[in-house]
């Protein structure tokens, strides 16, 4: 074969990008809500707010814990086993113009309606400024300048997320983001998105929650309408490898699939 200079857009391509090294692996996985959407109906009869994405936050917590080796922390060449299963929700403040967010500490060991009345709970103080850890690290953030934000940022993803340790001078928590993330996009009417997982996050999966539809679906061999639930998956592949992967998705679609029967358990 014949070598060939790279001209127009290749060879503009090639000024613009170096080669990727981004170890992102994104997937999309689509559930029947039927059972799910029942479960949350009769909560909140009971007056308890359970909402789906409380849920997919348990069920994060039951794949966390059919794979350890999702649940570490990454430091050199190194993975240690973080000592609680913490999932980091993903929440609006303030006026809903702004992202924050809340992580639960030991989901796998609460009940969903114990994690929703925290996150519910903890979510209203920070919009109400009522959490001092939050409005020291605002404060913090808001006032450095873009280039020393850069390097405070760096700095404390280091310190909390690398390494596990608290900075309590800035009002940060060590794993401030957990040991997963989660986020809903289906509130605001966004059929399906994906996220990325930032740098300085330190976690191994994002899940992102989409918009619940009725869907024709063959169900038993015939087609039924079924309200579907779309997540997208983001998964940094220096974790785990496929044959991981399909151990957590299992644990998760099985937590899904049922979720009273590990309520009951909870």
């Amino acid at each position: 074969m014949k070598i060939a200079r790279v001209t127009g857009w290749r060879k503009i391509a090639t000024a613009l990008w170096d080669e990727p090294s981004d170890p992102q692996i994104y997937g999309i996985l689509e559930l029947d809500a039927a059972v799910a959407l029942s479960f949350i109906d009769r909560r909140r009869e009971q007056g308890h707010r359970v909402t789906i994405t409380h849920l997919i936050g348990r069920a994060i917590a039951q794949a966390l814990v059919a794979v350890p080796d999702l649940n570490v922390r990454l430091v050199g060449d190194r993975a240690i086993p973080r000592p609680s299963v913490d999932v980091f929700f993903i929440t609006a403040s303030a006026t809903g113009r702004d992202l924050t967010g809340v992580k639960v500490c030991e989901v796998d060991r609460k009940s969903v309606i114990e994690v929703a009345r925290e996150l519910g709970e903890r979510s209203s103080r920070m919009k109400t400024g009522d959490d001092p850890d939050f409005a020291r690290a605002k404060r913090t953030m808001e006032a450095l300048p873009r280039p020393v934000l850069r390097v405070a940022l760096r700095m404390a993803a280091w310190i909390a997320g690398e390494h596990a340790k608290s900075i309590p001078a800035l009002g940060i928590t060590a794993s401030p983001f957990g040991s997963a993330m989660v986020s809903s996009v289906g509130m605001l009417g966004l059929p399906i998105g994906f996220a990325p997982i930032a740098w300085m996050y330190r976690v191994p999966l994002l899940v992102l929650v989409g918009e619940i539809v009725e869907k024709p679906v063959v169900v038993a061999g015939q087609i039924a309408i079924r309200p579907m639930l779309p997540l997208t998956v983001t998964i940094d592949h220096r974790y785990v490898d496929g044959a991981q992967v399909g151990e957590a998705l299992r644990a998760f679609r099985a937590y899904m699939a049922d979720p009273p029967f590990y309520e009951a358990a909870s």
